[in-house]
């Protein structure tokens, strides 16, 4: 789950790392309002899960309340990369000396968080690591409860000279690994950490990103949510893992294994796959339905794949599943079935009986056959 700048700062603050005073606004009204009460210069920041948003004009420094006002009302309404701009975060503006990138993301190669740090912070953390790699310091943490200060001294001055400065970076680390593993996060991110020109560090960004799986246990969590689009709550409410994509292939796929796969063979053979989506091992028709729902609600789509290896899901449910949708919801889109596995024979007659619906054997013909269909050609 994506958590907004602003949400991210609360989470820094409960934790004790200094973050700059900020207040919400939805109007531009609200917005003079607060930078009003803030006095002084402010920046006025696009509030939308998405990165880039400097680039795309979604934040903008305002010298005093009325032109703070004038920059909200040009951001408000914003499409970012998809993302409309409904709310923008008012925080003073600070002076700064230098910039720092800090953070903490799962290395799923190393199987282990890892710790990076790098003193070109500022700027998108993937642009440094292919220009100029030598300048991200990485640190694997091995276990909750196992980083000590030693540790954070250490990556503090790697990346900071000034040794008053280190010790606060070193500080604010140590609360980020806290912040990281107490909320269960994927990813917990300043870029970028900033030494002002009296010396003192300050995050003036926020990034956090909390891992779905460990919201059981973070229940005060759940009112953070925001910026969701009707897909993918639909999803969550239905037990799916649904991510939206750019293509025109719209792929079900039950495991996530499979459907990285599938979505591979997609590219493999010339198109885009439009979405990630698995159903999961449930033998539930209910799901399918969902998914179908989700899938015909996107534009983009040209023609649809099903994938299902019938383990614990059985095939003739994944049947019965795509029929119901197709009767409660006719699409006019080609559609491509692929089943093998559990009781695969029951599910292709059912399949059989139901008209616009194109079976393949393998996964190199169901590939083929949907991106074929897609282009307006014959399967």
């Amino acid at each position: 789950m994506n958590l907004h700048e602003f949400q991210g700062k609360e989470i820094f603050s409960r934790f004790g790392i200094p973050v700059p005073e900020g207040r919400v606004a939805r109007t531009a009204t609200e917005a003079g309002a607060h930078a009003a009460a803030l006095g002084g210069a402010v920046v006025v920041k696009a509030q939308v899960h998405s990165g880039g948003r400097g680039k795309a004009g979604g934040v903008k420094l305002a010298k005093d309340a009325a032109e703070a006002e004038a920059k909200a009302r040009a951001i408000l309404g914003m499409d970012i990369k998809g993302h409309r701009v409904d709310q923008v975060l008012i925080t003073p503006a600070t002076d700064i000396a230098r910039e720092i990138y800090l953070g903490i993301v799962l290395d799923r190669v190393a199987r282990k968080p890892v710790i990076m740090a790098s003193a070109a912070g500022g700027i998108d953390i993937e642009e440094v690591a292919v220009t100029a790699p030598e300048k991200i310091v990485k640190f694997h943490l091995d276990a909750k409860g196992t980083f000590r200060p030693w540790m954070a001294r250490w990556v503090a001055f790697q990346i900071e000279k000034d040794p008053k400065a280190a010790a606060q970076v070193a500080a604010i680390l140590e609360k980020l690994v806290k912040v990281y593993w107490e909320c269960d996060c994927s990813l917990a991110e300043i870029n970028p950490l900033v030494v002002t020109p009296e010396g003192k560090v300050l995050a003036i960004d926020a990034k956090v990103v909390l891992d779905d799986n460990g919201l059981v246990r973070h229940k005060e969590f759940e009112a953070l949510r925001d910026g969701e689009s009707d897909a993918e709550r639909l999803a969550r409410e239905k037990g799916l893992s649904f991510i939206p994509l750019e293509g025109s292939i719209g792929c079900v796929v039950n495991g996530a294994g499979l459907a990285m796969a599938t979505m591979d063979l997609v590219k493999h053979f010339g198109a885009e796959p439009a979405n990630f989506l698995d159903i999961g091992g449930s033998s539930n028709p209910d799901k399918v339905v969902a998914a179908m729902t989700i899938i015909t609600a996107d534009p983009n789509v040209k023609a649809i794949l099903f994938n299902i290896f019938g383990g614990i899901t059985r095939c003739d449910d994944v049947a019965k599943g795509i029929v119901s949708a197709l009767e409660t919801k006719p699409v006019s889109l080609p559609i491509v079935v692929r089943l093998t596995g559990t009781n695969e024979e029951e599910g292709r007659a059912i399949l059989a009986q139901a008209k616009g619906i194109t079976p393949a054997a393998t996964m190199d013909e169901a590939a083929q056959k949907v991106i074929a269909m897609a282009k307006g050609g014959a399967a």
